[in-house]
């Protein structure tokens, strides 16, 4: 019987290799549900990586395996194995293909990145650095910025316009305003979003699907990184230094926002989300949020500009105004006491217990 020649086999072998790496880098399922126009460049990308890597698994592995069936020792066989100087040949081949892979890995990510609008935002801000100024705040991780400045000094002396850190406009949208900004706070250990356009503040991010949106990301107080797995974005908000983050959803739902940077002793519990609504859910959201909120407002302005409080007179049906910071504890929950119907002595026992 003639014998197949090892070349046929490694050619077969090969083709198998391929199939299946492919396979494996299309269908992996490690992936969350893509819901933004960046999340396809991002899982094109680890797809290649994966099927690449599951190639390399299965060559070494497999050659492994076939090496401990072929070459295993056999019984009664004392014999020293072959004596092997080198092959030159092999040694080129196996660092030659890796250097190549990594070499258009990078590449491809640096056009991913650039694609997904990585050089858009500029260049760094400058910041003094003749020497390191390090804070540590109790109970949190340490921050540490690049200049003598105190961090509050560094939020108020960085310009609005100074460019940014970040993912900003693709090259197709690159010199045009986003459909909706949001000013995106971090403190440990919460979220907070400002709709500067609309005067709306919450604590989850609510966005239209389809539109422009740009994040301009900052911390109070430590390190902190904005994710959303989804939207394959994650962009760090760092005290004193503006960080931006751009992106167009592209499937309404609710989405987790993750803190990726550890920030202290309750890190893991720094989550919010954000909010994909059609257009018209997000306009119908933002107005009744806006009306809400302002009315919020001017009940806490006229609370606070007002000079005192209509109080009950003591022992007589006439009222008369009083300041509140003037009464004892006892004397301001009077009033309250007997429109419950409770009897004026309780009051001054809740206080006094």
């Amino acid at each position: 019987m003639q014998q197949i020649p090892v070349s046929l086999w490694t050619l077969v072998a090969g083709i198998l290799v391929t199939i299946v790496s492919i396979w494996v880098g299309q269908n992996h399922g490690l992936l969350p549900v893509q819901a933004s126009q960046q999340a396809p460049l991002v899982d094109g990308f680890f797809n290649i990586m994966v099927s690449i890597a599951t190639a390399l698994f299965l060559v070494v592995e497999g050659t492994i395996v076939i090496f401990l069936v072929k070459y295993r020792r056999r019984r009664g066989d004392d014999t020293d194995g072959v004596y092997v100087e080198g092959n030159l040949p092999l040694e080129v081949f196996w660092t030659a293909i890796p250097s190549i892979i990594v070499l258009c890995l990078g590449i491809y990510s640096v056009d991913v990145f650039n694609r997904m609008g990585g050089f858009e935002p500029g260049s760094h801000p400058h910041m003094p650095h003749s020497a390191a100024h390090v804070a540590q705040i109790p109970g949190s991780a340490i921050a540490a910025t690049l200049s003598d400045a105190s961090p509050d000094e560094l939020q108020t002396a960085a310009p609005a316009t100074a460019p940014k850190i970040g993912i900003g406009a693709t090259p197709k949208e690159e010199g045009k305003k986003a459909d909706l900004v949001v000013n995106v706070t971090g403190m440990q250990f919460a979220w907070l979003f400002d709709y500067p356009d609309s005067g709306v503040n919450a604590g989850e991010l609510h966005v239209p699907v389809g539109a422009d949106v740009q994040l301009n990301l900052s911390a109070t107080d430590v390190i902190h990184s904005f994710w959303v797995p989804q939207f394959r974005l994650k962009q760090d908000a760092i005290p004193g230094i503006p960080t931006q983050l751009r992106f167009v959803a592209t499937k309404p739902g609710t989405y987790p926002v993750v803190c990726a940077e550890l920030c202290g002793g309750y890190h893991g519990s720094m989550r919010s989300q954000v909010i994909v609504h059609t257009p018209e859910e997000f306009e119908s959201w933002l107005s009744e949020n806006r009306v809400a909120q302002k009315q919020d407002l001017q009940q806490a302005v006229a609370v606070s500009e007002s000079p005192s409080w209509r109080f009950p007179a003591m022992g007589n049906s006439r009222t008369r105004r009083v300041n509140p910071a003037d009464l004892s504890t006892s004397e301001f929950l009077t009033p309250y006491a007997q429109q419950m119907g409770i009897h004026s002595g309780i009051e001054s026992l809740v206080v006094s217990h």
